[in-house]
């Protein structure tokens, strides 16, 4: 059982969390202050400083919240029951729609690679984001919509392309019309792979 000390704690914790995703979101790394942040929170800087080291600390777990969301509502797609093929198309088109929301674009795609460097930033999306990749295009392999080949690889290569398609849709004036290119030319990909 946890301790009230524990729950209040963690509530802290995430209040934190909370105030920086929105934060970071609405005005990027540079242009948020820790002194904002525990001010929305409603805590100390004290208390933000017992759970972080830093702003990079707490930017480090804004980003984890993010991405861990964005991977259990993407692993409910593609885990699915149902046709292998149509499972995977819903889980590319809910990658899609994940790329279109604000706080997915800013801290994800625009603020990461620079905050924690390009090399830290990739080994985090493998971390979250490849895995379930690598599940989707196995499932596809063993259920025979694809042509047998080396799954690790194919795995990367989609990766690679899906990692360019968000930041083609968030760098883009158009979101919205370039999610759906982006969309249309990875699924021609997956149909260029499909067996015949």
């Amino acid at each position: 059982m946890r301790t009230r000390r524990a729950e209040y704690s963690e509530s802290t914790r995430q209040a934190l969390v909370d105030s920086a995703i929105d934060l970071f979101t609405k005005r990027g790394y540079a242009g948020t202050s820790l002194d904002e942040v525990v001010k929305r929170a409603r805590v100390t800087k004290g208390a933000l400083y017992h759970h972080f080291s830093g702003k990079q600390a707490l930017f480090e777990a804004a980003f984890a919240q993010v991405e861990t969301r964005s991977i259990e509502s993407l692993t409910a797609v593609v885990t699915a029951e149902g046709d292998a093929w149509e499972t995977a198309v819903a889980g590319l088109r809910a990658y899609v729609r994940r790329c279109l929301e604000p706080e997915y674009q800013r801290i994800i795609v625009h603020e990461a690679p620079v905050v924690m460097g390009w090399e830290r930033w990739r080994e985090a999306e493998e971390h979250f984001s490849f895995g379930l990749l690598r599940t989707a295009v196995q499932l596809l392999v063993d259920a025979g919509e694809i042509e047998e080949a080396p799954v690790e690889i194919m795995a990367r290569l989609l990766f690679g392309a899906l990692s360019a398609g968000a930041s083609t849709i968030a760098s883009s004036s158009d979101p919205k019309r370039t999610g759906r290119e982006v969309e249309r030319a990875i699924l021609r990909v997956l149909e260029g792979l499909r067996k015949k």
